[in-house]
């Protein structure tokens, strides 16, 4: 029998929770769940404590899962054995955050006027609560589907315990499609829904020619610079200036972005001013729209994070350093393989400068959905109920490595419906989320579940 959420109901239970909302995100938030230091881990065990919590209070069922890692959390409304299943899929730890460099503590989550600050706030307890209190919604309404939940602790770090976990769960975490809130809107005035996200190969460059630091004017001219050295040959793999990859082999799988995709990347409404406003950028490689979507959601990138090396405190120290990192990555889009492009940049290194040795830091494949069929339309019509707007769809630049994993394992469709927009700040200080974007989250998601109770 078919169940219909009433929408003056729905207003009613939403309004009414906030409270409740702003008052879970905040301990949610308060716990610096920063899975990449090694000193957290009693807090990223709270952090799993609470998020079960969070799921029993509103009557799910959930557990706590060992991994070879940091746990997982799972969960779930059951309705029936006859129902649909859909899995949600989120991320509760976060970034690291400097107190210094913010204007209120990352970790002590201050509410003003509806905007939540602090670091989780948006990637990804904001969006993860909002969805909860959604499903909540629909279980209690009696609407026929199971939705089971993931929380993972390690997305952070890459998700290198995931897909153990997804191997070794496969039995309990059976469903019929995924969906992830983890992506970021092209601007609050234009919802989005991502299909594809970029991959990603991290590298060290390293070259060490020498046992210390030597005088530049007893040496210099004779012996070997590693951090001029490493400049040389970062120039030889890209153009600084147009962001152009020249290692040879590098585009050959690069999958072109057919008409249709390009189309709905600038109706997204994406616009470089707004762009360079929201991430606080001076300028571009370039100001056209169709062209600068293309660069950010499906081109591939080579970029450096950081060369070490040498002197760098105040004034000019007269030496010749004598070992030398870079510290590199390529975004990679659909079709490019990690493993491959890797071999290629150590190949290219070795020709290049031989003594320079290339440590790979981490891989994660490209990932390509869909934005047509059930599905999708699901999706696009649930975003138009929470937000009064036509969603566009997109890709997105970053990568989230559990995505590919659910992908190859689940093997069912995933769907990405964020919340998240530019100027909540995703990995930079001052994160901040806000209630406009979480109620409407709340409304899209009782309308997307009643969706998919729908489609069999």
């Amino acid at each position: 029998m078919e169940v219909k959420c009433d929408s003056e109901q729905i207003a009613l239970y939403i309004n009414a929770l906030r409270s409740e909302y702003e008052a879970n995100l905040k301990k949610f938030v308060d716990l610096p769940s920063v899975s990449m230091e090694p000193e957290r881990a009693e807090t990223m065990l709270a952090t799993a404590a609470m998020a079960i919590d969070l799921l029993q209070s509103q009557g799910a069922t959930a557990r706590l899962v060992k991994t070879a890692g940091q746990p997982v959390v799972i969960g779930e409304f059951h309705s029936g054995a006859d129902c649909p299943t859909v899995t949600v899929y989120n991320h509760i730890d976060v970034q690291p955050a400097d107190p210094s460099e913010w204007l209120t503590s990352p970790f002590d989550m201050q509410i003003d006027d509806g905007v939540y600050r602090g670091r989780g706030t948006t990637d990804d307890k904001g969006p993860a609560l909002a969805v909860l209190y959604a499903a909540s919604y629909v279980h209690k309404q009696g609407v026929p589907i199971n939705i089971k939940f993931i929380w993972e602790l390690e997305e952070e770090i890459g998700s290198p315990s995931f897909e153990g976990f997804l191997q070794d769960n496969i039995s309990d975490l059976k469903t019929d499609s995924v969906v992830i809130s983890d992506t970021i809107w092209v601007s609050r005035e234009r919802p989005a829904i991502p299909y594809g996200l970029r991959g990603l190969q991290c590298c060290l460059l390293k070259l060490k020619t020498g046992v210390k630091d030597v005088h530049s004017g007893t040496t210099g001219g004779l012996a070997r610079n590693p951090i001029a050295e490493l400049a040389f040959l970062i120039s030889k793999c890209f153009d600084a200036k147009t962001g152009e990859v020249k290692i040879p082999g590098f585009l050959d799988d690069v999958r072109p972005i057919d008409s249709a995709e390009l189309e709905n990347f600038v109706a997204s409404g994406f616009n470089v001013a707004n762009f360079k406003k929201a991430h606080e950028l001076h300028s571009t490689r370039t100001d056209d729209a169709s062209e600068a979507s293309a660069r950010i959601w499906a081109t591939p990138t080579f970029e450096v994070h950081g060369i070490t090396g040498g002197y760098s405190g105040p004034g000019v120290k007269t030496i010749v350093p004598h070992q030398a990192e870079a510290k590199v990555s390529m975004r990679l889009v659909p079709n490019q393989d990690p493993a491959k492009v890797l071999a290629m940049l150590k190949k290219f290194v070795a020709e290049h400068d031989p003594d320079v040795e290339v440590v790979a830091e981490g891989s994660l494949k490209p990932f390509l959905g869909e934005f047509t069929g059930p599905f999708a339309q699901a999706a696009k019509e649930a975003m138009k109920t929470g937000f009064g707007k036509e969603a566009a769809f997109t890709r997105e630049g970053g990568s989230i490595g559990a995505v590919v994993s659910m992908q190859e394992i689940l093997k069912v469709p995933l769907v990405f419906l964020g919340l998240s927009l530019p100027e909540h700040g995703y990995h930079a200080i001052n994160e901040n989320f806000d209630w406009q974007q979480a109620s409407g989250g709340m409304r899209m998601f009782v309308d997307y579940f009643e969706r998919l109770a729908k489609i069999q």
